[in-house]
């Protein structure tokens, strides 16, 4: 049974799917679409157009669907999608996207925003995507499934995440980071592979290990890298996991690869 506070203002062109529930002082406007079982707690502002998936929760403050922060914005009609099962904390911004890219915002399921995180416009979430606390993502970010980005993390418009990557607290990510890596630092370095979470994840240890020789042929051989990307593609071209870095590394962006630095280390 949908339940609505009634000092919840809920614009009359608003679609609510069955037993969403909606707390106080919330202010919901046209053009949104909230899917079933869906929970809103109080004080929470959503603008549309905007749709929020099904069996989602909203804690106490955040903004969805605000206006994107650009310059060249003009109040195009453009919008944000969040996936089912998402789970958006307090303060949690999340703003919709530009005429002059995507024109849409788009958060994948089961993602979890921690309390003041945010996504700027025109950003691509994958599914199962975890910002920590302050986590914050510039406009046109592409970010992978199964992706955590720790508290405090900034990630530089335009980049590219890859699945299962770990971005590190307080990390300054301006490069794109390969699928499965692990980055840290301000302004971030390729520290390695995000082993904790494949392992999470029951990535079988054969395949762990045939990603570990691909990333060391990758990053910590001899050459230069475009060679030694041609190197590791034909050497390991029976694993997955490295072919996937290999395509993301192949693939278009606009920002370079986020990079080792110092001496080798254990991945």
């Amino acid at each position: 049974m949908t339940a609505i506070h009634p000092s919840a203002v809920i614009d009359a062109d608003v679609e609510l799917g069955q037993d969403v529930e909606i707390g106080p002082f919330c202010v919901i406007g046209p053009g949104v679409r909230i899917g079933a079982r869906t929970r809103i707690a109080s004080h929470v502002v959503i603008e549309g157009p905007s749709e929020v998936g099904a069996d989602c929760v909203i804690h106490s403050g955040a903004v969805l669907g605000g206006a994107p922060q650009h310059a060249a914005y003009a109040n195009e009609r453009t919008s944000l999608r969040v996936g089912d099962r998402s789970i958006v904390r307090e303060h949690v911004t999340l703003h919709r996207g530009t005429a002059q890219g995507r024109g849409v915002t788009q958060i994948g399921a089961d993602a979890y925003l921690m309390a003041g995180a945010h996504v700027g416009h025109d950003c691509v979430l994958g599914d199962h995507v975890t910002m920590a606390n302050g986590a914050v993502l510039g406009g046109h970010v592409q970010v992978g499934d199964f992706v955590i980005v720790g508290g405090l993390a900034a990630v530089h418009q335009r980049a590219r995440i890859g699945r299962h990557a770990f971005v590190g607290g307080m990390a300054g990510i301006n490069h794109d980071l390969i699928p499965y890596g692990s980055a840290w630092g301000n302004h971030a370095h390729l520290e390695g592979l995000n082993l904790v979470g494949l392992k999470r994840r029951g990535l079988p240890r054969e395949r762990i290990n045939a990603l570990r020789a691909g990333f060391k042929c990758l990053f910590w051989s001899d050459g230069p890298f475009e060679q030694r990307v041609e190197a590791t593609a034909a050497g390991h071209a029976g694993s997955p996991e490295v072919m996937e870095i290999i395509e993301f590394i192949r693939g278009p962006s606009a920002r370079p690869i986020t990079m080792p630095r110092g001496e080798p280390r254990e991945v």
